[in-house]
This record gives structure tokens, C-alpha cells and sequence, in this order.
């Protein structure tokens, strides 16, 4: 599986989370604790916002921690809107065009985790997808098809509802080909002004996430650790597992829930499928 981090919050430097701390998404690459695996290094990719409408994108099929120009870049660029993913693949080729985050307009998404059996199903999913979108398609990742039926089926109104959708449709199409636990997911979702972060299965436990304690608090308890000075109240941070060992910094996501951060609010909700 892979392993991914969302920051919102005030403008911070890329390697604040990449760099940084002291299980850091690079330290992950290659130490990965709540995972499947323990090293993704089967590509990466950084999402942040900028100046522009459309967020940008870094990505490399390397591993990584064996990119010089990721940790250069990260020194120099601040966003307060941050994706961050490191590739553990699941069976589709490792290419640039499947690495994570995925983008099309404002949005960006990424994902840890699978569908099922994928390739007997791709078809049918990927026809469903709505024909305007089809061609923006690059990959072939099941990531990638996963996005865009979220957007197919509502992403830019109504991202909860949307993704809800996309997973009802493709349990729907999985248990016509015999497929009975299809989907192991945490999902992140941006339109650079909110995110989106989604734990569930259709069985047994879904893959690890978490978020960050309020910075208030944070910054009462440990007024030692400077960064915590620098973050607006506001400021929080949703990851595939916690960057590091600092007791009651972080919350776990139960299962079938998501969490969104929009207009500096956070809050967790409950998530289960919706028929398409």
C-alpha cells in the first residue's frame, strides 16, 4: 500500500512534512510502520496551491527519498495547501502518469489501497465514466478511474456525496463479477479551498489514517516546539500514519468516516456507499 499526507493551514515549506519530522513522509518511503509495506518506493508525487487556479504538480517515478530535486524544491516552496504520496504499487505499472496525487481543473486526489481484482472489472468502470471526462485519462491505475467517476458522479458540488457514489458503483459492478469485498480505501480529495479525506472497506479494517490535535493545544502543551508557534489555529494535517511519536498529537479516523476541513473548520462525519 502507500502511504500519503494533506496539510492545511498557514503557508509552510514543503519540507516542514516531507523533511522534517521524525517519521517524515521520507523516513516512510523507506519506514513505514501501519502499512502492508514497509517501503514504497515505487514512485511519488507532491500537489500544492499556489497563485494559480490549478494546483502543481512534482512527480518521479524514482523512490523518494533518492530525489535530490524533491528535496531541493521542498526547501524553497510554501503552499497552504499541501498533498503528499508515496507509491507502494498494487499491480499497475510504475509510470509517471500513475503516480499520485491525480489532477484535473482545481482538484486534486489520491488514494491508499485498492479495487479488488481490478483488472476484471476496469472495463466497466471506466466506461462509466462521463465522456467528457475520458479523455483527460492518463494512467491506469485504479486510482485514476476512481477519481474521475467521482467526478463523474458529482466531485465539484458535492465531494461527500460524490464519493460516496463512486464506491456504491463500483461495489455495484464488483459484486456482478463475483467480487465480494471490492474496495480498501483512504482517499484525499482537494479544491485547493477544502479537503476531503475518507477511511473505509467494504470489510474488515481499512487502511490507516489519522489527524492532527488542534495547534492550540499543541502549542500549550509543547511551547518548546517552534513550528507549532508559527501555525495558525486553524492549521491541520490528515496522514496515512503519524509523523512522528509526540503523545496526543494525533487522532485516529475510525472506519466509514471522513473528515473534511473547509473555511478553517474541521469535523468527522460517517461515510458509507450511496447507489450510484
Amino acid at each position: 500500500m502507500c502511504r500519503w499526507l494533506v496539510y492545511s493551514g498557514s503557508p509552510v515549506p514543503l519540507e516542514a512534512f516531507l523533511y522534517q519530522p521524525e517519521h517524515s513522509l521520507i523516513d516512510q518511503s523507506l519506514n513505514a510502520k501501519l502499512g502492508t509495506h514497509t517501503t514504497n518506493g515505487d514512485g511519488f508525487g507532491v500537489g500544492w496551491y499556489g497563485q494559480e487556479d490549478e494546483p502543481a504538480l512534482y512527480k518521479g517515478i524514482n523512490p523518494a527519498w533518492n530525489d535530490q530535486n524533491l528535496r531541493e524544491l521542498s526547501r524553497h516552496i510554501r503552499s497552504g495547501m499541501i498533498f503528499a504520496h508515496i507509491r507502494a504499487s498494487t499491480g499497475t505499472p510504475v509510470q509517471h502518469t500513475n503516480c499520485h496525487p491525480f489532477r484535473h481543473g482545481r482538484w486534486l486526489w489520491m488514494h491508499n489501497g485498492q479495487i479488488e481484482r481490478f483488472s476484471e472489472v476496469k472495463r466497466e468502470l471506466v466506461l462509466a465514466v462521463e465522456p467528457g471526462l475520458y479523455p483527460h485519462i492518463k494512467g491506469s491505475s485504479d486510482t485514476e478511474i476512481f477519481f474521475f467517476l467521482a467526478l463523474t458522479f458529482g466531485l465539484e458540488q458535492d465531494p461527500p456525496a460524490a464519493v460516496a457514489r463512486a464506491v456504491g458503483f463500483i461495489e455495484q459492478v464488483c459484486a456482478r463479477h463475483g467480487i465480494a469485498h471490492p474496495v480498501r480505501m483512504s482517499v484525499a480529495a482537494s479544491d485547493g479551498r477544502g479537503a476531503w479525506a475518507f477511511r473505509y472497506s467494504s470489510e474488515g479494517i481499512p487502511p490507516s489514517l489519522y489527524y492532527s490535535t488542534k495547534v492550540s493545544t499543541l502549542r500549550e502543551q509543547l511551547p518548546d516546539i517552534s513550528i507549532f508557534r508559527t501555525l495558525s489555529d486553524e492549521s491541520r494535517l490528515i496522514v496515512s500514519e503519524p509523523l512522528g511519536e509526540l503523545a496526543g498529537a494525533w487522532n485516529e479516523v475510525p472506519p466509514s468516516t471522513f473528515a473534511a476541513i473547509v473555511s478553517g473548520e474541521s469535523d468527522l462525519h460517517p461515510f458509507a456507499p450511496l447507489p450510484a
